[in-house]
């Protein structure tokens, strides 16, 4: 399976399981992971949500061959039904407290959905990138506006137009991350800090959660609307064309012929 999701004290765990794919997310994949998390939400037993890849990679991102079969559009079925949005919206309207632990590479959607996390944690050998840029594509799931509430303009700008990797430090001080650990700590810690938020009052958690939401709930759900135009025209554009050809002809791409 390359998605595992199990239930054990309350918590449900979902962790991605494709190591020889660097965890590759498929559409498939994307679907299992709404499916748990939609379980999860209408489970009484489940208190809150974590969420694991391995200690060496957490997601090499989309698939990139899977993503440019399942993303074409397709007539009569919106792009919010596909199951990437299905997934994001998902975690993104999780009433449950979700924690997030990254160990190696979180590339593109790996670093997005970290923000519709609550806690997030990285292991020392964590890296992240969103790429969008770099792909011909602009950013995904409300992330222009939620890093940079997170991060502060600068920073973002930064990240998301030159889509360069940075490590968990940097992660640490733009403030993506709660803490930093040792690779051999961090799914311990993590779970550690899931079963804290599991033995504390879940209508407490929830509202405490519902509440500090709020305030940023339609501004995100427009974003998202927003960046989903531009990325389904930019998907189609040549801009992205010229960038997965090269990818997949494992050559530099040259955009200096597009204005």
């Amino acid at each position: 399976m390359d998605i595992l999701s199990s239930k054990a004290d309350g918590i449900l765990t979902i962790e991605f399981n494709r190591p020889e794919r660097k965890n590759a997310i498929t559409s498939a994949m994307y679907q299992s992971m709404a499916d748990a998390i939609n379980d999860g939400e209408q489970d009484a037993s489940v208190r809150a949500i974590l969420i694991v890849g391995k200690p060496e990679i957490f997601t090499a991102g989309n698939d990139l061959e899977d993503f440019m079969k399942s993303s074409r559009p397709t007539d009569g079925v919106p792009l919010e039904e596909r199951p990437v949005f299905r997934f994001m919206l998902a975690l993104s309207g999780a009433s449950k407290p979700v924690v997030a632990a990254v160990a190696g590479a979180a590339v593109g959607i790996g670093t997005t959905l970290l923000m519709h996390c609550d806690l997030v944690y990285a292991a020392d050998n964590a890296k992240f990138s969103m790429p969008f840029a770099q792909l011909g594509l602009c950013p995904e799931f409300a992330s222009s506006l939620l890093l940079t509430q997170i991060a502060g303009y600068p920073r973002a700008a930064e990240k998301l137009m030159l889509g360069e990797a940075f490590l968990a430090q940097e992660a640490l001080d733009m403030g993506l991350v709660s803490k930093v650990l040792p690779v051999a700590e961090l799914h311990a810690f993590a779970r550690g800090q899931a079963a804290k938020l599991v033995a504390l009052p879940a209508s407490s958690v929830r509202a405490t959660k519902q509440l500090m939401k709020a305030s940023r709930k339609a501004a995100i759900s427009q974003t998202m609307s927003d960046e989903n135009k531009f990325f389904g025209a930019m998907l189609a554009a040549p801009e992205a064309k010229e960038a997965f050809t090269a990818f997949f002809e494992k050559r530099k791409p040259d955009f200096s012929k597009f204005a």
